[in-house]
């Protein structure tokens, strides 16, 4: 008799992104440029609170950062430089340093994603909105090796 499983979380995701976490991000993604010979995008700073409602572990927080991205082929890089405390970035530098910090996928439904990632003991660490979407990063370090990040984009 076959049993209905659930779906895995990550069963129709993409992965789309690797993200470092730097004390410089203007010096790594110079260093980046002149050896891949990618231009990368115009630095950004990701809104505050009020247009972005980041979550640190469920509590808000005026975390923010500096990004840049440089397209490689179906993968980014994204350079993010943390700016004001607490966030997920800020703990990794403390922690490790300049480093890499997520592997980010892209998900249909971020939310219930990280529901179902919760149920198998990677919980939710930092959330937050951008133009155009969300963004949800999942504590994996200690069972993967790696945080997860969850990219939504809205539909066009």
């Amino acid at each position: 008799m076959a049993q209905n499983l659930p779906q895995p979380p990550l069963k129709d995701a993409v992965i789309c992104q690797v993200g470092l976490v730097v004390k410089n991000a203007d010096r790594i993604a110079e260093k980046l440029e002149r050896i891949t010979g990618v231009k990368p995008s115009e630095p950004s700073i990701t809104d505050a609170y009020d247009k972005a409602r980041t979550t640190l572990r469920g509590s808000p927080t005026s975390a923010r950062a500096k990004l840049i991205f440089f397209p490689m082929g179906q993968l980014s890089i994204e350079i993010i430089e943390p700016i004001g405390e607490p966030s997920t970035w800020s703990e990794f530098l403390n922690e490790h340093g300049d480093g890499v910090h997520h592997i980010a996928f892209t998900v249909h439904n971020a939310d219930q994603a990280a529901d179902a990632l919760a149920t198998e003991g990677l919980p939710t660490i930092q959330r937050g909105d951008f133009e155009g979407g969300k963004y949800i990063y999942v504590e994996g370090e200690k069972n993967l090796g790696f945080i997860l990040e969850l990219l939504e984009f809205a539909s066009a």
